[in-house]
């Protein structure tokens, strides 16, 4: 990134947003270490994964980062709801593009971007940086359903001309051949993100800059992102450069009268990585915190500018099982270490048989979220004995008794022989009641469990 010396604002009014409680889930999403490994790797300092190997991005260099490219497309490619491609704009030039479609207005975009390509080796804060934290980005937002189109933007070529993100905004205004010019609303560039000129991980000024000029509706972003860093809590301090460089691939959206503004460390308080353009810019210089504290305010703006639809797609997890907190809709259970489908699992409960990491898709309508990945450990096989747990009558025709006599904290469900849950409770309780008047005569299953024991019960209703 280039960098041109302007005067600095300082804002002191400020609009007032109201947001839900889910936008700070997200926010509190942003994982320092995710970043870090991140940054490792396309810095070249850590190797990765890519194309099915072990590789060492060595470098970024626009006629020599191919393996950047892949590694950037793959991470992308891992997240649901995204459609990712490369956008080939030279003969070496390549952007690569997310695009997760919006369910009410997709017309309506909001793009994040960073440039990938570097003028050397290593070059962490310029920029893995801005590369990680998109990537970061579209992790978090992709497993939500959104109003509007987030695209996620990785461009080429900026650091001989800013040829990428050139390419992309002239492409998005191009009229001919039919072709509308795109609806883009804001942009928000991240450019060289991870450095702050007090110890890493220390607290200091934590100052960045929003560069921004009266073009479009540009201004509006500024007092949005500002209006977050309000409304939640961030160890960060705001100056805002007006007017701001045109040095970086924002300026390419402000040239097509899009609304743009670059989110960076302060360049217009000389608190930029001494290292710039060389390969001493290395990892070990990032101040992690504070990069996160800058991604994790501009996940705020797309969870507030996309528009989140009413989709819960948390979990809650007890000692037998994991339940979708959504109460209606579609369920499919993912195990997320092989990321597959688990066959037959469309409950909205899921009883684990084996120890691992699970995830759901919850989905209503064409909008599908997939919830975190939990860990999840099954308990002992062990059985309760018969002086432990005693289940009566059985035969029964209205009311099923259960006494506790091992006073261990039981989880207890009724099955029908389909395996759907009909009942659930748990209890400390000597002795319990479980009214099924209301069951057709059949077959059922109880399934009581505490942490250490757990047993199955067939029981008979008449």
């Amino acid at each position: 990134m280039k960098r041109i010396f302007t005067v600095i604002y300082f804002v002191f009014g400020l609009s007032q947003l109201v947001y839900s409680q889910s936008i700070q889930d997200l926010m509190n999403q942003v994982s320092n270490a995710n970043l870090q490994l991140a940054v490792s790797e396309l810095s070249g300092e850590q190797a990765t994964m890519i194309n099915g190997s072990l590789q060492t991005i060595t470098s970024r260099v626009y006629n020599n980062n191919d393996l950047a490219a892949d590694f950037i497309k793959e991470r992308l490619e891992a997240f649901p709801n995204l459609t990712v491609e490369f956008q080939n704009f030279n003969t070496s030039g390549k952007n690569v593009i997310a695009t997760q479609l919006g369910q009410t207005n997709p017309d309506n975009i909001y793009l994040v971007c960073a440039h990938y390509d570097s003028v050397t080796t290593y070059c962490a804060d310029d920029n893995a940086t801005g590369v990680a934290a998109v990537i970061e980005i579209a992790r978090i937002m992709s497993t939500q359903c959104t109003d509007n189109t987030i695209i996620y933007a990785l461009w080429d070529e900026e650091e001989i001309g800013l040829r990428g993100a050139n390419f992309y905004a002239s492409e998005a205004v191009d009229e001919t051949n039919g072709n509308t010019r795109d609806n883009i609303l804001g942009v928000i560039n991240m450019d060289m993100i991870g450095y702050d000129g007090d110890a890493p991980g220390t607290a200091g000024d934590n100052e960045f800059d929003i560069d921004v000029r009266n073009i479009a509706n540009s201004i509006g972003i500024k007092d949005d992102l500002i209006s977050i860093l309000n409304t939640y809590t961030f160890n960060l301090n705001v100056i805002v450069v007006n007017p701001g460089t045109t040095a970086s691939d924002h300026s390419r959206f402000w040239n097509q009268g899009y609304s743009a503004v670059l989110v960076g460390e302060s360049w217009e308080t000389n608190d930029q990585t001494p290292d710039y353009h060389t390969s001493g810019d290395r990892v070990d210089d990032i101040d992690f915190q504070y990069m996160t504290e800058l991604t994790k305010l501009v996940t705020g703006y797309f969870a507030t500018k996309a528009g989140l639809l009413s989709l819960d797609n948390t979990l809650t997890q007890s000692p037998t099982e994991l339940a979708s907190n959504e109460t209606s809709g579609s369920y499919q259970w993912i195990n997320c270490d092989t990321n597959t489908p688990i066959n037959g699992e469309t409950n909205q409960t899921f009883t684990p048989v084996t120890s691992g990491n699970y995830a759901v898709e919850v989905s209503n309508g064409s909008c599908v979220e997939r919830s975190i990945c939990v860990s999840f450990s099954v308990l002992s096989t062990e059985e309760f004995n018969p002086n432990d747990i005693r289940v009566y009558p059985n035969p029964v025709t209205h009311i099923l008794k259960i006494e506790n006599q091992s006073r261990l904290s039981l989880h207890i469900t009724l099955n029908d022989i389909s395996g759907k849950k009909l009942r659930t409770l748990k209890t400390k309780k000597d002795y319990l009641e479980i009214d099924v008047n209301d069951l057709t005569s059949g077959i059922y299953f109880v399934e009581i469990a505490s942490q250490t024991k757990s047993s199955t019960i067939k029981i008979v209703k008449e």
